[in-house]
Parts: C-alpha cells; sequence; structure tokens
C-alpha cells in the first residue's frame, strides 16, 4: 500500500475518534502540510466517506453524525483471495477499472478489516511482486463489460459500433452468448442474428452499445471459452511463422508464452541436432513453434535471448532478418573501445 494509502486511511481512522479536527492538527498527527490534508479529504470524499467540512475560525473536518464502518469479517484466506484478486486482476489488464480506482477499493477493503489482519495484508501488499509481464492491452469500460454480462444473462440483443483490428468501423448487432477472459482480454462471443454466424469481438474495441428488444436462445452445448480460442486461432494474420528449437517447453515459454506461440514436440526422426553440438543432450528434444504475427522484427532478438539451436521453417523473410541481426552483433562486438 502506497504512503499516501496509507495516510489517507489515518485520516479516516482519526476523524472516526469523533469531535471536530482543525486542519493544523490533523496535519501535525498525519506529518504532512495543510493542503495535503485537504486533499486527503477529496479522496475520503471520492471514496464515499461523508466528511463535513465546518468553516470558521475553529473549524475543520469531522465525519458525518452516525457514519462508522463496520468490521468486515472475512477469514485471512477470504480477505486474502479478494486482495490477491485485485492485484492479480490488474496486473493480467483484466479489471475495467482504473489503477486508482483498484487500489481505493484495496484501501476500502483493508480498512474495515480487523487490525491484526489488515497488518498482515499489508506486509503483503509492501512485498509481494509478480513475475507475469504486465499487460499493455486497453481495458473495456466497466459500463461496456458489465451490460454486455447483463444482456448475456437475459438473452437480450446488443447493438454494438466496433474497430476491428485493421481500423475498420461499423454497426452490427450481436446476440451475446457469453463473456472471456484470455491471455489479459475480455472477448464477447455471439451470433449475428442475420447469418446464424458466431463471432467474436474484443471488447476494447466496443465503441458504443446498447441494448435492443428481443430475446434468444443459445444453442446447446456451446462453449464461449472454446468458441473464442477457435476465432483467434483461426485468425488471419500477416505472417505465420514455423520454426523448430533445441531445448525444453519450460525455458522456451520464457520468451514464448501460450499467447505468443503455441508449442508441440517434434518426433525424434525429424528434429535436427548439429553434429558438432556437445550440449545437445542437456538442451532437450526439438520443439515446434508456431508464431501468427503482423510483424517480424521482434522475434530475431527473441530467438537470441533463448540462446538454443533454432530451424526456420517459414517465413524466408525471417531468415534474413536473423542473419541481419548476426551481422550487426558481429559488428558491434568488432568495435574496440576508444575510450580506454
Amino acid at each position: 500500500m502506497t504512503t499516501s494509502t496509507a495516510r489517507v486511511l489515518a485520516l479516516l481512522e482519526i476523524l472516526q475518534g469523533g469531535g471536530l479536527r482543525t486542519v493544523p492538527d490533523l496535519a501535525a498527527r498525519l506529518g504532512v502540510d495543510e493542503r495535503t490534508v485537504r486533499r486527503y479529504v477529496g479522496h475520503l470524499l471520492e471514496l464515499g466517506v461523508p466528511v463535513d467540512s465546518v468553516r470558521g475560525r475553529y473549524g475543520g473536518y469531522r465525519l458525518a453524525p452516525g457514519y462508522r464502518m463496520p468490521p468486515l469479517m472475512l477469514t485471512d484466506e477470504e480477505a486474502l483471495a479478494v486482495v490477491l484478486g485485485l492485484l492479480a486482476g490488474r496486473k493480467a489488464g483484466l479489471v475495467t477499472a482504473s489503477a486508482a480506482a483498484s487500489e481505493s477499493a484495496t484501501a476500502k477493503l483493508l480498512r474495515v478489516l480487523p487490525a491484526a489482519l489488515r497488518r498482515r495484508l499489508d506486509a503483503l501488499l509492501d512485498t509481494a511482486d509478480f513475475t507475469a509481464r504486465p499487460r499493455t492491452a486497453t481495458a473495456p469500460e466497466t459500463g461496456v463489460l458489465l451490460e454486455l454480462a447483463e444482456a448475456a444473462l437475459h438473452r437480450r440483443p446488443v447493438a454494438i459500433g466496433y474497430t476491428d483490428r485493421k481500423g475498420r468501423a461499423s454497426d452490427r448487432t450481436v446476440l451475446p452468448y457469453g463473456l472471456v477472459a484470455h491471455a489479459g482480454r475480455w472477448y464477447l462471443t455471439g451470433a449475428d442474428p442475420a447469418d446464424g454466424e458466431v463471432r467474436t469481438f474484443r471488447l476494447d474495441r466496443i465503441t458504443a452499445m446498447n441494448v435492443r428488444p428481443g430475446s434468444f436462445a443459445v444453442p446447446a452445448e456451446f462453449d464461449p471459452a472454446a468458441a473464442v480460442l477457435d476465432s483467434l486461432a483461426r485468425t488471419p494474420w500477416t505472417h505465420d511463422v514455423s520454426l523448430r528449437i533445441q531445448g525444453s517447453v519450460q525455458h522456451i515459454r520464457t520468451r514464448l508464452p501460450a499467447e505468443i506461440a503455441t508449442l508441440s514436440a517434434v518426433p525424434a526422426s525429424t528434429g535436427e541436432t548439429p553434429p558438432d553440438d556437445s550440449e545437445a543432450g542437456e538442451r532437450g528434444e526439438w520443439v515446434h513453434v508456431r508464431i501468427r504475427a503482423e510483424r517480424l522484427d521482434w522475434i530475431p532478438p527473441v530467438l537470441a535471448t533463448l540462446d538454443r539451436p533454432f530451424v526456420i521453417e517459414h517465413p524466408a523473410a525471417l531468415r534474413d532478418l536473423v542473419r541481419a541481426l548476426a551481422r550487426r552483433l558481429d559488428e558491434h562486438a568488432a568495435h574496440d573501445d576508444d575510450s580506454a
């Protein structure tokens, strides 16, 4: 938890003690200036805490009469699940709210937990980190996600404005079958009422939506997650990259996670082990890697960081990029250090 958030919670604790607190008194107790106190009060108001401002020579701040946040009775496991859910959702890019909203939700939760449990969770927030790469995808608007969820639940058609991955805008009507979170993004899968074809839409590309009258039935045994994965697998990309890398799946996954590449074991007869490679056994079997990409220029540096033998099956343009990178690295390594 950030220092400012901790002080906002400390301010709330002071105000819950009752009575009118002057700005100079609050500033002294919190160790900040008076302007910062007023800013913290603004944060409490944004969180829905009713803070009254009393003007005049002896004015200050107090909580509205009768207001007190009750303790939230959660077990350690329940509180941990909620806090980690907020953190992991934001890291994965699945939380639609802003980082400030996520932090304020965490602050509200911590404020109403018993003191002993709050201290333990504070320690976790101060020390925990995530190894997963932060997602850069734009999260959908909260209103869009929640409205689509209601429409899918109650079987109501929706009209949406949509911009596809090539920047083309269109208006369409969809029968929303379900919502799916995959690889840091939210997807809507549903049928086009005109032809009955099932289609998939990224929620962050929906520019407008409204619920239409009517109802529909979802086909029996329809699996929204399977439909989204199938749609993504069939999406046409500029480049279909196929290569073989000698190494363990675990090692390859450190640079090519599941949302970027599909991996499959190569039968022993088709793998290629360089005859002069004495470390072949330690590097593992050959793994077939397939990548669908709009650009190729990022792939050679990734292959270099893997530091494993590889064979490019296609496209030929990727071989040219790898050779160009190798030449540049060789040229850089050959430069003398003139500063010595």
